[in-house]
């Protein structure tokens, strides 16, 4: 039986981070992380088409059981929002056809699980993951917070879910 893979995603229409972590025994490996940066100048069913793909190219490439997702925060721009409920669609929609699990967390959720404690600040939280994986300073600064955060929603669903 294959290693339980997850990948976790930081959604967004203009950058998205993701995270790919396999279970082995005790131990979290880091398979693969980075972002990708949706170009603003394509229609918006392209992006989504872009999105899709990559997505799907992560999931098959890697053999992923999972899928680790932050519940969204309406904000005060309700377009982004909307937009931004494009995306996870996807997400479900690619989890369906693929079978695989999707687990959602609130980011208190999320700031509990990687730092201890759920009030945490985005900085905390990227402080710790960064220590947990360094190699991830490495990322563009400019994508780094969507990487950080990827990899956070990541190990939640690595460490807080019965089964993996």
């Amino acid at each position: 039986m294959n290693n339980p893979v997850i990948l976790g995603i930081d959604p967004g229409f203009h950058v998205t981070g993701f995270a790919i972590l396999e279970k082995d025994g005790n131990k979290a490996l880091l398979r693969d992380y980075g972002y990708l940066r949706l170009p603003a100048k394509k229609h918006l069913s392209e992006r989504i088409g872009i999105f899709y793909a990559f997505m799907l190219e992560k999931i098959q490439k890697y053999a992923v059981s999972q899928i680790s997702l932050e519940t969204p925060f309406l904000g005060k721009n309700i377009q982004g929002f909307l937009k931004l409920g494009y995306l996870r669609g996807i997400l479900y929609l690619l989890a369906d056809q693929h079978k695989l699990t999707l687990h959602e967390f609130s980011p208190r959720e999320v700031k509990a699980a990687v730092t201890g404690y759920g009030g945490a600040s985005k900085d905390q939280v990227a402080t710790m993951v960064l220590r947990l994986f360094p190699k991830i300073s490495m990322v563009q600064a400019s994508a780094k917070n969507d990487v950080t955060d990827a990899l956070a929603v990541c190990l939640s669903g690595f460490w807080q879910r019965p089964g993996f």
